[in-house]
């Protein structure tokens, strides 16, 4: 545990940071891949968590509105934010029954099938893409 693996551990952080927004447990785990030492790695996230370059805050939020604007529902977002060690997150602000009916639309034309084989593998597909049911449902809702 020198002050040049420390360094070099800060800087590592500091050039995946500069990419793109990393989690906490996304940045420990790559730095870990690379070999630094567990108390190198916690000093230096703790360093730029401190000087306000890691956050997981803003990290939630930015990666909400990217998969937001991909068309991912909540039960999507949810598991990938939990899978890169967010726990805590507001998915409110967000339009998921607007955004279903759109993607269902953009996907398969604005006609809502009336046979039920069509329209349950167009439910499957806003499934697959992360909607709750309700969401799915309403988005065959003629309005």
């Amino acid at each position: 545990m020198t002050t040049k693996s420390r360094e070099k551990c800060y800087a590592a952080a500091m050039r995946m940071l500069v990419r793109r927004e990393h989690s906490v447990f996304e940045l420990t785990q790559k730095l870990t891949t690379k070999e630094f030492d567990s108390a190198d790695i916690e000093q230096a996230i703790d360093s730029l968590i401190e000087q306000n370059y890691q956050s997981d805050e803003r990290f939630a939020t930015e990666f909400i509105q990217m998969r937001f604007n991909q068309g991912k529902g909540p039960v999507k977002i949810a598991i990938d934010l939990e899978q890169r060690g967010i726990r805590h997150f507001d998915l409110s602000m967000y339009d998921f029954y607007t955004l279903a009916q759109q993607i269902r639309v953009k996907k398969f034309g604005e006609k809502i099938p009336s046979d039920y084989k069509e329209q349950a593998k167009q439910k499957r597909f806003l499934q697959s893409r992360g909607f709750d049911f309700e969401q799915i449902n309403q988005a065959f809702s003629h309005e």
